[in-house]
């Protein structure tokens, strides 16, 4: 199976997700979501910066390539944290992501199908449109 690395990975990563929503949470609750984010950001820019470190700079130098908007994205990060801190003791951590990553998934059609942001454009079909009516139905009975 070709793909069984990415999906591990993709696994993994949802692994992680859930394990620092509840982690975070943890932090927000004892310290405030302020600290919490400020922990969660420094802890990743210190790894980070001695893999660049490594890898000598990476390839910073393309930074003007990239369109402008690109670069909201350390604000979006701070959003997608600064949430999963206060969310997830509020609503617990299946709760909390299943609104969060079902969001997304409704977000990510919106981009796909009008080709939002440089996407390349997936257009939305009946089946995809079922999918994620069930998919916001699914989100409706596991947070009530």
């Amino acid at each position: 199976m070709a793909n069984f690395f990415v999906i591990f990975l993709a696994m993994m990563g949802g692994i992680a997700t859930a394990l620092q929503g509840q982690f975070m949470g943890l932090l927000s609750v004892a310290m405030g979501p302020l600290e919490s984010v400020f922990i969660t950001y420094s802890g990743g820019a210190v790894v980070v910066a001695m893999v660049m470190l490594v890898a000598k700079g990476g390839n910073l130098k393309a930074w003007d390539t990239v369109p402008w908007y690109a670069f909201t994205s350390g604000l979006m990060g701070l959003m997608i944290i600064g949430a999963i801190g206060y969310v997830v003791p509020r609503l617990g951590v299946a709760a909390g992501f299943t609104v969060m990553v079902a969001t997304q998934f409704l977000a990510g059609a919106i981009i796909d199908h009008y080709g939002l942001f440089g996407a390349m454009v997936r257009p939305m079909d009946l089946t995809k449109a079922l999918g994620l009516g069930l998919l916001m139905t699914g989100v409706t009975l596991l947070v009530r």
